[in-house]
């Protein structure tokens, strides 16, 4: 039971990888994941997730096997 969880751009900087697994037992929550897989570092503001490659809150429900990633939102101009 496990569920792989990815940090884009500036996000893998902040927590000093680009990808963990964690426990699926653990986790209920895309936040749990977060808290799970930083070592409950803090979250920055305006932090996008996704379950399975679709946008998701951080209430969200996550099963086992998902696949979590957190981004910081996208500019352009």
């Amino acid at each position: 039971m496990s569920i792989d969880v990815k940090f884009f751009a500036s996000l893998r900087e902040h927590v000093g990888t680009d990808s963990v697994t964690i426990d699926a037992g653990r986790v209920r929550t895309i936040h749990d994941c977060w808290q799970l897989a930083t070592q409950s570092a803090d979250l920055p503001d305006n932090t996008l997730c996704a379950i399975n490659m679709q946008y998701a809150k951080l209430d969200a429900a996550v099963e086992d096997g998902a696949e979590v990633a957190f981004f910081p939102p996208v500019t352009g101009g």
